[in-house]
């Protein structure tokens, strides 16, 4: 199990509020037992939250020609049909995964292949489940493309806790299944955009982990 890099600043923070918590608790309430073991208490709580939060933890990753390769962990919120208006402007199935406080927030490619788009949309900060929050959320759009001409667009939408998402390729990249792209701050969700001939490999509310659940497959040519 390792530490994020993308932790090292809020870890920052808990330290030295945890330090100077526990200084004052130490030099101005030793008389009050309760609050200081709350004080304690509290300091733990906080370290632990944000140790598990940010943890990246070792996984053998499965890669598979044609397969569609679940981006993050979380559980499968939404599956539909719906008209896809930014890159492909055509009907395409969403899958749509939420990714709670809990979970691993790491991103990784569903395919390999090249990166044909990559688009920041500023916005709103609604909870991740709202319906709304695809289209007005702080989002990402990237569209991956393989060598048979097969595209997955998928978006990094940031939750009503997430203030922050980080991307890390960039148009023309060629990019590996599986591979670590992003990391989106706390609850929030990714949404992917499937060709309608897929064959689907999960279902409503099943638990996915990223890099290793295969949420479609292609069509073979």
């Amino acid at each position: 199990m390792k530490f994020h890099k993308e932790g090292y600043a809020s870890l920052i923070v808990v330290l030295v509020f945890i330090a100077v918590l526990n200084t004052l608790l130490y030099l101005f309430l030793e008389d009050f037992m309760i609050i200081r073991v709350l004080g304690y208490l509290l300091s733990a709580f906080l370290l632990i939250t944000i140790l598990q939060f940010f943890r990246s933890p070792s996984r053998n990753f499965i890669t598979k020609e044609g397969a569609i390769i679940s981006p993050a962990d979380g559980k499968v919120v939404v599956i539909e049909e719906v008209e896809e208006t930014e890159y492909f402007k055509e009907k395409r199935l969403q899958v749509s995964v939420f990714m709670s406080p809990i979970n691993v927030h790491i991103n990784r490619y569903p395919i390999t292949g090249i990166l044909k788009y990559y688009k920041y949309h500023p916005g709103l900060y609604l909870v991740a489940w709202h319906p709304k929050s695809s289209t007005e959320n702080e989002r990402t759009t990237i569209v991956v493309e393989d060598n048979k001409g097969r595209s997955v667009l998928y978006r990094q939408i940031a939750g009503a806790m997430a203030r922050r998402i980080v991307f890390y390729g960039k148009e023309n990249d060629s990019v590996k299944q599986t591979d670590e792209c992003g990391f989106i701050k706390f609850g929030s969700r990714v949404d992917l955009l499937l060709p309608l001939d897929v064959t689907l490999n999960v279902k409503l509310n099943d638990v996915v982990k990223g890099g290793i659940t295969s949420l479609a497959d292609f069509k073979k040519i």
